[in-house]
C-alpha cells in the first residue's frame, strides 16, 4: 500500500514553517527611527508638555516657581462663560464652512471631471486659493470687505442696493462673513479630493448605467456617489477638524472681534498664553480641544471600521 503525503504541508524544517517561528524583526525599528523621531521631538514632546503645563498655575513674568495645582485650571474652564461661548462659536465656524465648502467642491468637482475645453487651465484657477498663505487671504478679504472702498460695498452702491456697511465690524455680518472667506479659502482642497474620487470611478459604470437609461441623477446616485462616498467621508472629517482649529484667517480678519463674535477656540487659547500670560490656563484650554478632536476622529474612525465590517460581511 502506498502511502499518500499532504504536498500543501510544508515539510518539517521547510522555510515556511521556520519563517512563522521567527519573531519580530527588531531591526526594522532603525528604518523608522528616522521617521519616527522627528514626530516624538515636533509633536509627541510638546503635547505631552503641554498637557503637564496643564495641571500647573505657570503664568508670564512672575518670580515664584511654577506649582502643581491639579485640575483647578479644568475646574476654572467649567465655568469660563467666556470660552465656552467661543467653543459655540467654534462649532458654528466649523459646521458653517465645512458643509457649503463640501457642497461647492462637489459641484465643481463635477464639473472639472467633465470633457471641457481649457479643462487643464480651469482646475489651475480652481486651486489657486489654496496655494495662498492664509494671511495673504486675510488681508485681501479685508480689503473685500472695506467699508469705504471695498469692492463689495462699491458693487452694493453701483447696483442701488443700499450705501453698504461695515461687515467685519457690525455684529450681526461678522461672523457670517468670515464664514464666506473660510468657505472660499479651503474649497480647493476639497474638490481636488473629491475629483481625485471621481477619477477612480470606473468609466464603464457611467456607460453601462446611461445604456440602461439611467438619468443624470440617478447615475450620480447609483455609480458616483456610492464610489466617492469614503473619500467624502475622509476629508469632511478632516475639514471638520482643520476648521475647528483655525486661527490665522480669523485672527487676521477681524482678531476674534466684534464683541466675541468671531473669537475662536484657538484665539482664545492664544490670548489668554500670549496676552495674559495664563500658560497653564491656556494649555488646560488645549487638552479640552485635543478631546474633542479625538472624539470626532474616534466617531470617525469606528464609522469607518464597521462600514468595512459590514461590507466584508456582505462579501
Amino acid at each position: 500500500m502506498t502511502s499518500v503525503t499532504d504536498s500543501s504541508r510544508p515539510a518539517r524544517g521547510a522555510p515556511g514553517r521556520d519563517r512563522r517561528r521567527r519573531g519580530p524583526d527588531h531591526g526594522a525599528w532603525f528604518l523608522v527611527l528616522p521617521a519616527l523621531i522627528p514626530i516624538l521631538v515636533l509633536s509627541v514632546g510638546p503635547l505631552l508638555y503641554g498637557i503637564l503645563l496643564a495641571f500647573t498655575d505657570a503664568q508670564s513674568g512672575r518670580t515664584e516657581p511654577t506649582r502643581w495645582i491639579g485640575t483647578l485650571n479644568f475646574q476654572d474652564l467649567l465655568h469660563d462663560t467666556l470660552f465656552w461661548e467661543s467653543f459655540r462659536v467654534g462649532l458654528v465656524w466649523a459646521v458653517g464652512v465645512t458643509v457649503p465648502q463640501f457642497l461647492l467642491a462637489l459641484g465643481l468637482a463635477l464639473l472639472l471631471d467633465q470633457n471641457l475645453r481649457l479643462r487643464f487651465l480651469a482646475r489651475g484657477l480652481a486651486i489657486i486659493p489654496w496655494a495662498m498663505p492664509e494671511v495673504v487671504v486675510g488681508i485681501m478679504w479685508r480689503l473685500v470687505y472695506n467699508p469705504d472702498a471695498g469692492i463689495l460695498n462699491e458693487t452694493l452702491r453701483d447696483l442701488g442696493l443700499g450705501d453698504g456697511r461695515d461687515w467685519l465690524s457690525g455684529l450681526a455680518t461678522a461672523l457670517p462673513a468670515v464664514i464666506v472667506v473660510g468657505v472660499w479659502a479651503g474649497m480647493p482642497q476639497t474638490t481636488v479630493a473629491l475629483l481625485a474620487g471621481l477619477q477612480n470611478t470606473p468609466r464603464e459604470l457611467h456607460e453601462a448605467a446611461a445604456v440602461d437609461g439611467a438619468g443624470a441623477w440617478r447615475r450620480f446616485r447609483t455609480v458616483t456617489w456610492p464610489a466617492l462616498r469614503p473619500v467624502a467621508l475622509a476629508i469632511t472629517a478632516l475639514n471638520l477638524i482643520w476648521n475647528f482649529n483655525s486661527f490665522a484667517l480669523v485672527y487676521v480678519l477681524t482678531n476674534g472681534g466684534p464683541g466675541g463674535r468671531t473669537r475662536l477656540p484657538m484665539l482664545f487659547a492664544y490670548e489668554e498664553a500670549f496676552r495674559y500670560g495664563q500658560f497653564g490656563y491656556a494649555a488646560a484650554m488645549g487638552c479640552v480641544l485635543v478631546a474633542v478632536i479625538s472624539i470626532v476622529l474616534a466617531v470617525f474612525l469606528a464609522g469607518r471600521l464597521k462600514g468595512g465590517l459590514k461590507g466584508g460581511d456582505e462579501a
